[in-house]
This record gives C-alpha cells, sequence and structure tokens, in this order.
C-alpha cells in the first residue's frame, strides 16, 4: 500500500465556512470607532438623513494645554451627537470643559445604556450626570424628534477657541 503525504489533504475533509464579521469588525473596517456609531449611522441613512456628517467637525478645547475634539454625528439641523458605550471620567471632564468654552453649541449624547452608574459603587447613573450639567441624552437610538428639531446655528468644519481661551494660551507662549 503506499504511502500518503502526511501533510497532504484528506479528500473528504471539509473547510470550515468562513466567520460571520462581527458588527464592531464591520464598523472598523467602514471606518467607525466602535460598533454602536456604525449602527446609528446606518439607522440615520435608514431614516433619509442623506449626510450624518461623521467626525467632520473639529472642536478646539483648552484643558491645560489646547486639545481638540472630533463629535460623533453632526445632523443636517446641526445638533452635535455623540454616541457613548462607556463614558469615562475623562469623557465627562472634557464635555464640561466644552460645554463651558463653547456654550453656543448644542452637544447631545446617545447611550447604549443610560442607567449604567458612572463608576463602581457610586449613585449616580450617566442619565443623573446629563441632567445635572444640562445635556440632553437619549437611550439606545438617536430620537426622531431630534432630527425635526428647527435648525440651530451653522457648525464651521473648525470650532477654534473662543477670545477668552485664546488670550491664556498666547500669555503663556
Amino acid at each position: 500500500m503506499p504511502r500518503r503525504n502526511a501533510n497532504a489533504r484528506t479528500p473528504r475533509a471539509k473547510r470550515k465556512p468562513p466567520k460571520k464579521l462581527t458588527t464592531r469588525q464591520v464598523a472598523l473596517r467602514k471606518g467607525y470607532s466602535s460598533g454602536f456609531e456604525f449602527t446609528e449611522a446606518t439607522r440615520l441613512k435608514a431614516l433619509g438623513v442623506t449626510d450624518p456628517r461623521y467626525e467632520a467637525v473639529t472642536i478646539t478645547w483648552l484643558d491645560m494645554q489646547v486639545r481638540t475634539y472630533r463629535p460623533d454625528f453632526v445632523l443636517p439641523n446641526n445638533i452635535i451627537v455623540e454616541t457613548k458605550g462607556r463614558f469615562t471620567a475623562i469623557d465627562r471632564r472634557k464635555h464640561k470643559r466644552i460645554q463651558e468654552q463653547h456654550p453656543e453649541l448644542d452637544i447631545r449624547f446617545v447611550f447604549t445604556n443610560s442607567k449604567a452608574l458612572l463608576y463602581k459603587g457610586a449613585k449616580s447613573s450617566y442619565a443623573d450626570w446629563c441632567t445635572k450639567n444640562k445635556f440632553k441624552f437619549a437611550d439606545g437610538t438617536i430620537p426622531e424628534e431630534w432630527l425635526t428639531e428647527p435648525d440651530n446655528a451653522p457648525i464651521p468644519k473648525t470650532i477654534p477657541l473662543n477670545a477668552k481661551e485664546e488670550k491664556l494660551v498666547n500669555e503663556n507662549n
């Protein structure tokens, strides 16, 4: 009986079908940071929003140094929407500073779970934090009412520091 090559495939061996990609993997391939962002962008397009402007705006803000922030979506009526799964202390501090420095911007949050606690053992949730700091928020998806609200002031591609912060930066350089 002839010997078989030990490395050769047997004719009966079946190949496993390729694994289906997760939502996160598809999102990363399409240029989104998370599966939640991809899901919301897909939903917005299904609702007729032709250009949900994903990370199209850069906001400059000051926090001991000049920083920039790119919100997830800018709706056609110029409402800025940030989608969040986890809402870390760094994110919370950043958004408070941006709100202080750019009060003209309408920044809103969409959480996967707004009832999640801010940290282990906390009594406050993401929703409580938003209410306390006067941010509008939603749970799960961008509400359709946000899409039909009247237009806010146009948002430029780049939002610079306001005059007060610019002066601080120039004094320290």
